[in-house]
């Protein structure tokens, strides 16, 4: 009861404390402005549980020791060290450094000795140790149906465990599991302490709801899919990295380099975006863009890709809002701020985030494996879910062609970095909540068939060899007043011409109507 009691002054005090801006001056060496637990450490220092000290590393790395731990929850607590009876344990004298906390944290019953009758003060904390402490010292109550993977219902701190996520002190990590035998870093005890705390810091979304059902997504800007894997030259090197720079590998080709990319790639995907594994070799997975439909592999568009490329994720925010983005190019910041400082990623148009919080000129969106980032609310459109996308008129469908004009195009591109002639027709669909067929001779023979007297703004027009009778080579969108939008080659870059222009009038091969 004692502790209850001073845990709720505690949060009392907190309730009537004005915190204040942000310490311009750092707290400690290693906790920059955009730490993410920065906030969670000014807070812990600004009520004397830890002490602040920029001259020196609070060490957030590094792993926590029993007596570090018991030092914090004591003065969490609130608790007196004078006049407690001696802990008796074989391998701490009265002299040692930390005698008091020790000697503190035994007599509340916090902490106890192992077998032999030690404390172990040095020793490393683990998770699960630190969800048993945590749950006694500060009486937390709760429990939930949900079990982490890792964590299974013999396991001697299951209960705890379990209470921690019940009061919304931890999620685990994103794959869905708790590492319960892992040893607990300094920052992240000082993030569970701040928690219990002050529940204001927990930043669990409304509509994260665990789901152990897992998936496999793109993690890095674009990724490329290649018809074989380990081809790739030199100059491609920006495009296989981790993370990439699709914009400097567009750039930094010449026109022949990009020429050379001709049936060597076929398609991209995008940030987030949701691949199946079809096989593995050496460093390379084949996958398959499931939203990209081609009639030749039922589980999407197939390619080789970098394994660095690919992570598991588990769909915890697939009941939360999504972010489609809708600049050409955006940019994630680790902090809410309008800063290259701060930036952690540009990302393409098209690219689709949950969206677990709103905040002034903000969205906070969930990354695959790089936890919650922001980007400007002005770059993107909030939906409920994808099907919730308004249906697009003809004008919002040529609107966002139109905004890529002067793009260089790229072979295989489908993001704003750079497109080809039906990747910025499936992009642009898709934006607006249509799912078309990625290449133009699968576009061709899908949609609604319309006469060149009948074509309206949005509608789709195709060229074929052998003068519009053979095999279709290209699309363009139409705009109306006999103008068609269109990526036309490895030379050029995204324009207006007339349909009627050259070539296009002697292999016009029909058209299709994809809006209802």
């Amino acid at each position: 009861m004692l502790k209850r009691l001073l845990v709720s002054f505690i949060a009392l005090i907190v309730v009537f404390t004005t915190m204040g801006s942000a310490s311009a001056a750092p707290l400690f060496k290693d906790v920059s402005d955009n730490f993410s637990a920065k906030k969670e450490l000014e807070y812990l220092a600004k009520r004397g549980i830890i002490t602040a000290d920029p001259t020196v590393n609070f060490g957030v790395q590094q792993e926590i020791t029993r007596l570090e731990a018991s030092e914090m929850i004591i003065k969490a607590l609130g608790l007196e060290t004078a006049n407690r009876p001696a802990p008796n344990f074989t391998d701490v004298r009265p002299e040692d450094e930390g005698y008091a906390v020790i000697a503190t944290i035994a007599d509340e019953g916090i902490m106890n000795g192992n077998a032999d009758g030690k404390f172990m003060p040095h020793d490393k904390l683990t998770r699960g140790q630190m969800a048993a402490i945590l749950v006694s010292a500060f009486e937390l109550e709760g429990t939930t149906d949900y079990v982490f993977r890792d964590v299974p219902a013999t396991y001697w701190a299951s209960g705890a465990i379990q209470t921690l996520f019940a009061a919304n002190v931890t999620t685990g990590y994103p794959d869905n599991t708790y590492k319960p035998t892992a040893f607990i870093t300094k920052a992240n005890f000082a993030v569970f302490i701040a928690r219990i705390l002050k529940p204001d810091f927990n930043q669990t979304a409304a509509c994260y709801h665990p789901d152990n059902t897992k998936k496999h997504v793109v993690n890095v800007q674009v990724t490329t899919l290649w018809k074989q894997p380990g081809k790739a030259r030199a100059v491609d090197r920006p495009s296989l990295t981790s993370p990439t720079d699709i914009e400097k590998w567009a750039k930094s080709m010449s026109i022949s380099q990009k020429q050379w990319l001709v049936g060597k790639i076929d398609t991209q995907a995008l940030y987030g975006q949701e691949v199946e594994i079809l096989k593995s070799s050496g460093d390379w997975y084949q996958i398959a863009v499931k939203d990209q439909y081609v009639p030749h592999q039922k589980a999407g568009y197939p390619g080789w890709v970098p394994k660095s490329h690919i992570t598991e994720v588990y769909p915890n925010y697939q009941d939360c809002p999504i972010a489609i983005i809708d600049a050409n190019i955006a940019k994630l910041y680790d902090a809410p701020k309008l800063s290259d400082k701060y930036k952690f990623m540009d990302i393409s148009y098209t690219t689709i985030l949950p969206v677990v919080k709103e905040e002034k000129d903000w969205l906070h969106v969930q990354t695959p494996a790089n936890g919650v980032k922001y980007v400007r609310k002005q770059d993107a459109k909030v939906v409920k879910n994808y099907a919730a996308i308004p249906k697009p008129t003809q004008k919002d469908i040529v609107d966002s062609a139109k905004q890529f004009l002067g793009l260089p195009y790229l072979w295989a591109g489908t993001s704003g970095f750079g497109f080809d002639c039906s990747g910025i027709i499936h992009s642009v669909y898709k934006n607006h909540g249509i799912i078309i067929p990625r290449d133009s001779f699968v576009q061709a023979v899908n949609g609604t068939p319309v006469a060149k007297k009948n074509l309206q703004p949005g509608d789709l027009m195709f060229f074929a060899y052998n003068g519009g009778k053979g095999k279709v080579y290209h699309v363009g969108m139409y705009i109306g007043n006999g103008k068609m939008l269109h990526a036309p080659n490895s030379s050029k870059k995204i324009e207006i011409i007339s349909y009627e222009a050259g070539i296009y009038k002697t292999n016009y091969a029909g058209a299709r109507r994809y809006l209802k």
